[in-house]
Formats: C-alpha cells, structure tokens, sequence
C-alpha cells in the first residue's frame, strides 16, 4: 500500500489512527495534576461538601502532541518505507538473479551498480525472495540465497579487465538451462556483443528480465602508434554527443622514481563525433620513462593503454673506423645501417669518449678492430649495466690480431687470422646461403630469403662454447652471428659488414627484422603468429578492470601464438609481457575493437542506475515519536509545578552516573583517540581480524599468554593485546602484528594494503601463521597455503629465505635451533640475509644488516601454543606428558625472542656479544 509516494510494510495497522478520536476524547477528560498548595485560610472550610465539582480540561496543544506521538508510533510500526517498488518484480516470489557483465566496461559506473544491487538486495530481502549474483566475465552455477546472507558477500566483487565473448554467454546459458522459474535484473555495462540475443532469449524462457545500464557515453583509448617521429592517440566514444573536452595523461616515474604525471594534454570530441585524435611530441628521455597512458577521470581498463617497445624509439650510437667520402656513400660501413634504424631509433654519431656519457641503448662498431685502454674499460661498464654493443666485421677486424691468442673482453668469440672468400674470382666455391634458425636463436621463426648470401666472412675458433654462443649460420654450418653476456649486457657480432661488400644481407628486409629481435631498433608492428611459434612471454605487469596496473607475481606465462591471437580472460589478462629480446603489451581496446551501443528489444524494460533507493522511515519516526513523549512529560510537569524538583533530581542522578563513567572513560572508548592512547601509553601486541570467530579469540588469547609471558621474563611489559581492523584502524601503534591465515578470509581493501605497505616500510612486522604445518609442508599445497600468497601479492615483501642458523632470532633472547608452536617441524622464512653477508674465520654468526625482518611466515599455530585462559591456564593441549609441554615452552621463548627482536632490533648480531653467546654455547 502506498500513499503519497511513501509505501507500508504493514498497512493493516495504520487502522488503529481510527482510535485517535477516542484517545482524544479520553485525554480531554483527564486533566493533569492540580498544583497542591498549603492556604492557611483553608482551615475555615475543613467539614465542608461540595457536591458539584467542575475540573479544568487539557490545554489543546497537549492534547496535539500527545495525539501526534501515539500517530507516530503507529505509522512508525506500520513499517513505512520511501521510494517503494510497486512494478512487478515486488510482487513475485521466484527467485530472483542479478546478472552482472562486470566487464572492463563496467568499471566506470562500478560503484553505481553497487548501489543499485544493494537497492535490489533491501528489495528481496523485504519480499523474502532468494537472490543469486552471477557474472558473465566469471560465470559459475548461481547459489540463491538469503538476500541477507548475499549482502554480506558483496565485498568481493569487482569488474573484470575484459569482456564476456560469444562462448562466455554460451556456457552461461547452458549453465542456466536447468534452473527452475527465476527473474532477472541484468546490469548491463551498455556494449553490444554477439551472444546477447541468446542469452536474452534463454533468460525469457525463465522469467522476466530487466536490464539496468548507465546513459552516459563510455570512452575508451586505442593504443598509441609511431607516425613521423611523434605519437598518435585515437580516443573513441560510445555514444554521439556534444562537444567535449577530455584529458589525455602520461603516468610514469620523475626522475627521483617517484610515481607521478609526465604529461597531461587535452582531447576535444567534436560534436557528434566519435573519435577524437592528438599528436604528441615527447622526447625520448621523456617517453622512455612513461609506463601507461589514460584518459584522465575514466577509471576504466579500456581508457588505459600499456607502451611497450614498439613506442620507445631506442638510441643507437653508430661508429665506424672509415670516414665518408663523398660520392661513394654506398660503401659507407655506416649506410645500411642508418636507413634501416632511422625510422624505428634515434641516432647518434659521434666518438666513443662523447656518446658513452649519453649512455645509448646500443653502441655499433662496424669494423672498429681495437679500442683504447680507457675506451675498452668504459664500454665494458657500460655492458655491464645493460648496454648493447653490436660490432659488425670488415677488412680492419679481419687484418688485425684482435682476439686471436685469447678471448677479447669485448668479443662473443675467439677468431681466426685472415678471413674467409667464398664465390669469388679466386675462389673454387659458390657463395653461401643462410641456415634456417634453430629454436634456441632470438631469429626463430624469420624466413630465409633466397637471395641473401655472403661470399666473405671473419671466422670464428673453434671453442666448447662456441656452439652456444652462435645464433645465425650459414647453410655450410660456419658462424654468422655470435653472442655473449657480459653482466646485464651483451655484445653481438656480425662476421660480415655492415655494407654490401661481403654480403647481400644488409640490402634485405631480412636485416631490419634481425636488429629488431636483436633489440637495436623498435618494432613497429605486431609480430605474426608465425613468428611467435615456440616463444613464452612473462606477464611484468597485468591492469584490473580499473585500469590500475598491479605487479604480475606469479602468474604463468603465455604462449606466443596465444599473446598475439587469444581473447583476453582469466588466463590472459591484459598487461605488459616480456618476451627474450622485447616487450610486447596486449591492451583491452585495439585499433579493431567496435563500441557500438546495445538495442534491447521492446519487450524488455530498460532502467538506469540512477533510481531511488528504498529508505525505511520507521525508525524516525519512532524516534520522534519518543521526543514528542518526553516533551509532553516535561509539560506535564511545568503544568503540575513539579518541574524544578525533576530537574533536580536528574541533576543529581546524572552527577552520579558521572562518577564512575570517569573513572572508566579511559577503558570504555575503544575507537579514536582513546584507542590511540592505550595502544602507544604502553607495549601492545595486536593481531589482525579474520571474521572467523573462533580463530579471532584463540588469537587473542595466544598473544594474552604472550604477554604475560614476557611480563615475568623479560623487562618488557605489555598490556592487553588489542584486535586490529585493517580497513579501519590504525597500523603504527604496534611494533607486531599476528595474523593467523583461513582460507575464507576476505581480501583487504587498496587502501588497507597501502596502510600495510608504510607499516612494513616504517620498522613494523607481521608474523604470518597458516597453522597448517601438521598437513603440509610450506608452500601453496594447503587452502591456507594459497589463501597467504593471494594476501601477500600485493605487500612490498623483500625476498626471503629459510631461516638460517644463526639469524639473530635465535638469540635475541633465548638461545634457539627449533621454533614449535602447536605443531612443529616445519620452517619458518624470513627477510633474505644481504648477498654480501659472509661467514669470518673465526666467527660463529655472519655480521648481518641491521633491520627486522618484516615478515616471518610459518604455519606452526604459534597461537594455540601460547594461548591462556584468564587464569593463566593454557587452553590448547599440546602433545602428551612433559614432550608437550617442553614444547609449549619452546613455543613460549620463540615468541620472546620474535617480540624481542621487533623492539631491539639486531643488536644481538654485533660482534661485542660472540664472547658472551660462545660461553653460552659452551664453545
């Protein structure tokens, strides 16, 4: 029932407003309490009757709110309810599904579908109706639940970073298929797609449906291409409209590595247009540090696009020991060279002792047999951090004695004195063709052509490891390409020319697709399928469906052929993936993807996002009705003359109830600044909150027993512990955070791993407990195992190692080799040692840093160990007899040194302690 745009959940009892006229009538005939003086004169008419008493009536405005109060609470038990659905889908009893596309292009209008599911949720649970939310990006067997129950499960939704496709919808009808009768409300992210139609029919066939998409226009960013030097950006609308200013930005590290906007420039649609293109001019210093253009405000992985190295033109020095002569420009070392890398790379030439302060990308020697002393020594710093130095021979190389008797530093190989003539007037033999590439070469899978052959080369020695290091040959099995590592560099030698003279290679396509596999130039466009056969690209970075960019960890890698012509979905997510030689980036929006509007049929009812939301009223007025009472109390009072002796009297209760509310005001206010004050006015320990019950308060008491522990061992003396909320509370109060691992436990928010991260940044440390060390071994075989590397993914987390013998938490405190807690026999890792750390003759502990681990994880259960009641009885029983409880006590003085360690630090590591710790040892 509805009335006046406000709907009842029990209108039968609004009936009862009929009786407010004879609870008028009542109260007019009741008068209140006369004021009761003492006259003296009244003594004359003691003795006397009266026989007609006329009494005084209720003030009329009494009487009004005393009638409005009693109307209050009426309509307030009525259940009314503001903006009511009164269209059909309120009126059935089937189950009802929400059906979410929950695609990239959902992700700008997120937070609206979640308002509205949860408008939909208050709904059904009203009209006891079972709800189960199903996602096309992710489609498994719907559950219908408890609208209440479902509600609380909402957490975990999120916007995928790709699109259901034509088999998505087609399993997720077949999924459907055996469902009984059920309604739909489809939230739509607006896209059409094929599968749609069939999906829709098959929805029909089950009940009603009703689709609720966002009207505004969603926009989307292809990915960024070369043209003339500069970068080109095509963005594109969904829907035609007026015209519009957007901004395009550059998101990247400053030069001081901090994340921020390289560039921001703005993007105008013209009306009714649905692409709108800029041309950007960035120098390459500049793009070199950019990681992800987006449109600015879109928050979607569609407006996000990743470079990869086809954006990055690469800066190539070229170098040469022949000068140009003029009119024979054909025979220039260098000629080749610059027509291929000139469209793809910047370029210098200038003289080794300029070019290496500019630090290049690669430096090319074409036939450049020696180098200075000093000029060998810089190159050779500059490999070493990551440079690539490509020499070319020539009759210099081949006439000098360079890397003759032994291995030049700067040489893939040894070679041989002279060179080698094929196919020429003093020769017998024929020039020679190229061999195939083998599957080990960074060339695999670029044809050969037929014309390319070489008639002279250098030769190379033969060595052990020369077959390694050879990545082309020729037909005859001879070196043509040859390749070492030198730290995180490598330099790569052509046994022929840069020019034509020993080889028709550089007048070839064949040429510019080497160097681009070989890293010299970008590539311009994307590889073939051909050409990924037998590759395997690691994920760097992957987007979600917010187009925020996350750290891949350990997601596995993909297959060429896959990078290049699979859909994006769970097993290939859209990112930055790295390859041998390269990066190639697979963006959500290509230069192909369509964003054309979906048409939804005429039988089908089409709403925004943007509908009233149910509000129950009546708590307010229930509590109006409640003030209007108390105010009719405090008039009847002022009417009766009472008034000042209430007021007094409630002063003086109220004083009481002040005085032992102070004395306890410290200890009853658990959030805010109190909080703040009992978590740092002493030492506390703090475990996190899972949401199971159960393991919440064993982990609470576990760190009760600790701190008492450490009470009467140690000088430290803890307070209670404390829980600890990650969303909400504040992290820096507690130099130790426990949290036990369940597999059910929710994912935190961005913002509580953030707060995470500066904890760990700031000296804090989590010990992680997955308390499955009686079932497993550590890793990811067990739930809970699985359940702490999808927590830990986001955490910056040092790398780690088993905990060695003599890391300082085994003697920061106690001296220890073993670590129990519930269970035992399992280790426990911790923050790596520096690669630096030896072992000195004569000292029994490497001299480590100076930091606290940030992380320890194990799954021994330390919890259960140390757990006590109240009285200090330990509430876990662990093992039989006195094994047990020699356990329980190695699980104790464990847990002192970890605490120990937080608060000093490793100071038990400094050398002045090895004379005390080996007479403790007894060595």
């Amino acid at each position: 029932m509805t009335f006046f745009g406000i709907g009842f959940a029990a209108p039968w009892l609004l009936l009862s407003l009929l009786a407010l006229p004879i609870l008028w009538v009542i109260l007019r005939a009741v008068p209140p309490a006369p004021v009761r003086r003492m006259f003296p004169g009244v003594v004359l008419l003691l003795g006397l009757k009266d026989d007609e008493q006329i009494t005084d009536r209720t003030p009329w405005w009494l009487l009004l709110l005393r009638m409005l109060a009693v109307a209050a609470v009426i309509v307030g038990l009525a259940g009314p309810i503001l903006n009511p659905r009164t269209d059909a889908e309120g009126v059935s009893d089937a189950p009802l599904l929400v059906l979410m596309d929950a695609s990239w292009a959902s992700a700008g209008d997120w937070r609206q579908e979640m308002t509205a599911l949860e408008g939909m949720l208050g709904e059904a649970s009203r009209d006891d109706r079972p709800v189960a939310v199903m996602r096309l990006t992710d489609p498994q067997p719907p559950q219908f639940l408890s609208a209440d129950v479902l509600r609380t499960r909402l957490s975990g939704l999120q916007p995928e970073p790709w699109e259901p496709d034509t088999e998505t919808m087609a399993r997720t009808a077949d999924i459907l298929a055996e469902a009984d009768a059920f309604d739909t409300l489809w939230l739509s992210d607006g896209l059409a797609r094929d599968g749609r139609e069939d999906l829709l029919a098959a929805l029909e066939d089950h009940g009603t449906v009703t689709v609720f998409e966002a009207p505004r226009s969603l926009m989307a960013l292809e990915p960024l291409v070369l043209k003339d030097g500069n970068l080109q950006a095509t963005l594109r609308r969904m829907r035609p409209g007026p015209e519009i200013e957007v901004s395009l930005e550059a998101h990247g590290r400053d030069p001081a590595g901090n994340p921020a906007v390289l560039l921001r420039t703005p993007v105008v649609f013209d009306t009714q247009a649905l692409t709108a293109e800029v041309e950007l001019s960035i120098p390459s210093e500049l793009r070199a540090r950019i990681e992800r253009y987006e449109i600015g405000g879109a928050h979607s992985a569609g407006a996000v696009t990743l470079p990869d190295d086809s954006l990055r033109r690469r800066e190539v020095a070229l170098i040469s020991a022949r000068e140009d002569r003029e009119g024979l420009q054909l025979l220039d070392p260098l000629h080749y060279l610059r027509k291929a890398l000139v469209p793809t790379a910047d370029i210098l030439e200038t003289d080794l002792e300029t070019v290496l302060p500019a630090n290049p990308d690669v430096i090319v020697l074409a036939d450049v047999a020696r180098l200075t002393g000093q000029e060998a020594a810089d190159v050779l710093e500059w490999l070493e951090k990551g440079g690539t130095l490509l020499r070319f021979s020539g009759p210099r190389l081949a006439a000098s004695d360079v890397s003759r008797e032994s291995e030049d530093p700067l040489m893939p190989v040894r070679l041989r004195e002279g060179g080698r003539s094929v196919g020429g007037a003093m020769s017998w033999g024929k020039p020679k063709a190229l061999a195939p590439f083998t599957e080990d070469s960074p060339f695999f899978g670029l044809p050969v052509p037929d014309d390319v052959t070489v008639n002279s080369q250098v030769m190379a020695q033969p060595d052990p490891s020369l077959g390694e290091r050879v990545i082309a040959q020729l037909a005859d099995g001879t070196p043509l390409v040859t390749r070492k590592s030198i730290g995180q560099g490598q330099v790569i030698l052509f046994h022929v020319t840069a020019n034509a003279e020993w080889s028709s290679l550089p007048l070839s396509g064949l040429f510019v697709q080497m160097l681009e596999r070989l890293a010299v130039s970008s590539a311009m466009t994307q590889p073939e399928i051909e050409d990924m056969e037998g590759t395997v690209w690691q994920p760097v970075r992957v987007l979600d469906g917010f187009g925020n960019p996350q750290d891949a960890g350990n997601l596995p890698g993909v297959d060429g052929p896959a990078l290049v012509s699979a859909p994006l979905g769970p097993n290939l997510r859209p990112g930055l993936y790295q390859g041998e030689e390269r990066s190639l980036a697979r963006n959500v929006v290509t230069a192909d993807t369509v964003l054309e509007p979906v048409t939804w049929p005429e039988t089908v009812t089409v709403e925004g996002l943007d509908r009233p939301q149910e509000k129950p009223l009546a708590g307010l007025l229930l509590a109006a009705a409640i003030l209007m009472l108390l105010a009719d109390v405090i008039a009847s009072l002022s009417l009766s003359g009472r008034l000042r002796g209430a007021v007094a009297a409630g002063l003086a209760l109220a004083l009481l109830g002040a005085l032992p509310q102070a004395a306890r005001a410290q200890e009853d206010m658990p959030q805010g600044d109190s909080r703040a004050i009992a978590a740092t006015s002493e030492v506390v320990l703090a475990h996190v909150l899972t949401g199971d019950t159960a393991l919440d308060d064993l982990a609470h008491a576990g760190l009760r027993g600790l701190s008492d522990t450490l009470y009467f061992r140690t000088s430290v003396e803890p307070a209670d512990p404390m829980a600890v909320d990650l969303e909400t509370d504040e992290l820096a109060f507690y130099p130790m955070l426990y949290w036990p691992i369940s597999a059910s436990q929710p994912t935190p928010s961005a913002e509580a791993y953030a707060k995470l991260n500066t904890y760990l940044r700031s000296g804090g440390m989590i010990l992680f407990d997955t308390r499955d060390a009686d079932v497993a071994g550590f890793g990811s075989g067990t739930p809970e195992g699985r359940k702490l590397q999808q927590l830990a993914a986001p955490l910056d987390v040092p790398p780690l190692e088993p905990i060695p013998p003599d890391h300082v938490l085994t003697r920061t405190f106690y001296l220890l080799n073993d670590f129990p807690g519930r269970w035992q026999g399992r280790e426990i890792w911790v923050e790596a040692a520096p690669p630096d750390a030896e072992l000195i003759d004569g000292m029994p502990f490497r001299d480590l840093n100076d930091n606290v681990t940030p992380v320890v994880i194990g799954g021994n259960d330390w919890a259960a160990a140390w757990a006590m009641d109240q009285r200090g009885n330990p509430l876990v029983p662990i093992g039989s007899g006195f094994t047990g409880e020699r356990q329980r006590e190695i699980a104790y003085r464990f847990g002192v040194n970890l605490v120990m360690h937080v608060l000093t630090g490793n100071y038990k590591s400094d050398q002045v302690h090895v004379p005390a710790l080996l007479d403790r040892l007894g060595q």
